[in-house]
């Protein structure tokens, strides 16, 4: 018997013209921390060698295309056969009860409400969700169903694989296909947070309820104070202030959305987007006494 009767060696994949291929060329896939986030889930699986060849296929460019809708991503992946195998990852998404709950959480810390009004993805969003009892990200293996029509009998497949870690990247353009796969698009979230914060349907922190009653009962009457009513008191000497740029810039005029109206073509919150970055600008220069503001 020949020695090299056991000697296999593996097709190579058909090459593909103008498929999606990841930024990574080494390394890790995925640059913000949500699609790293995605990414580690997915490697705590202990899925093995099927995780690295699905790199290598993203790599490669072999994915096709990636189609994501609410549960459900629908994806093309050419490997070693002449037709394109046909991907299919579920991730059951939240139910109207979980998202509203969800949704009120986020909005009901107004550094949530700015970032996504804005259209970036807060550090700590999972708290969110968390706070809720619920999970943004898939917590264990079969939270994802995944199906490819190839022949391997492994499941995830690395054409499965190459889909998980392209999805990463796509998810690192648009955060909000996470939302998306969760069952809610970024029209629709946005909507609902600018409802709810324009609206006050949800309440302040209760230290500020604290502060604000607390200061109305130790108010003495107008007509009791006119002595030394411009008079600035002991209080004023203790307060310090220490003018900061904001945490999301016009976080105020990103949660209202476009003005009704337009300037020369270009809409009115627009221009004042601009006028109100200036202004706060000059304002933090004239308070910290400098004669040129940092950014």
């Amino acid at each position: 018997m020949s020695p090299y009767w056991s000697y296999y060696e593996p097709a190579k994949p058909k090459k593909v013209e103008n498929g999606l291929k990841a930024k990574s060329k080494r390394g890790c896939i995925g640059e913000t921390w949500w699609s790293k986030r995605w990414v580690r889930t997915l490697e705590s699986f202990d899925l093995g060698a099927r995780l690295t060849r699905g790199k290598n296929y993203a790599r490669k460019g072999q994915v096709i295309s990636i189609d994501i809708n609410p549960g459900i991503v629908r994806a093309k992946v050419q490997g070693t056969s002449s037709k394109p195998y046909d991907v299919l990852i579920r991730l059951k998404p939240l139910s109207e009860l979980e998202w509203e709950k969800a949704i009120s959480a986020m909005a009901s810390k107004a550094v949530f409400a700015a970032r996504l009004l804005s259209g970036e993805m807060p550090q700590n969003i999972e708290e969110a969700f968390s706070s809720s009892g619920i999970s943004l990200f898939p917590r264990k293996g079969n939270d994802l169903v995944t199906d490819c029509s190839c022949p391997d009998w492994s499941n995830p497949c690395k054409h499965i694989a190459a889909v998980y870690y392209l999805l990463a990247e796509q998810f690192d353009c648009d955060p909000f296909l996470i939302f998306k796969l969760r069952g809610r698009t970024k029209e629709q979230i946005i909507e609902t947070l600018r409802n709810m914060r324009v609206s006050g349907a949800q309440p302040e922190p209760d230290g500020i309820h604290i502060m604000a009653s607390s200061s109305a009962e130790s108010a003495k009457p107008l007509e009791e104070c006119l002595d030394n009513y411009w008079q600035k008191g002991r209080e004023l000497d203790q307060l310090e202030i220490n003018p900061a740029a904001p945490d999301v810039e016009n976080a105020v005029l990103k949660r209202l959305g476009d003005a009704p109206y337009s300037i020369g073509g270009v809409n009115m919150a627009k221009l004042l987007s601009k006028a109100y970055l200036i202004a706060g600008r000059e304002g933090r220069r004239k308070a910290l006494g400098e004669t040129e503001i940092k950014t």
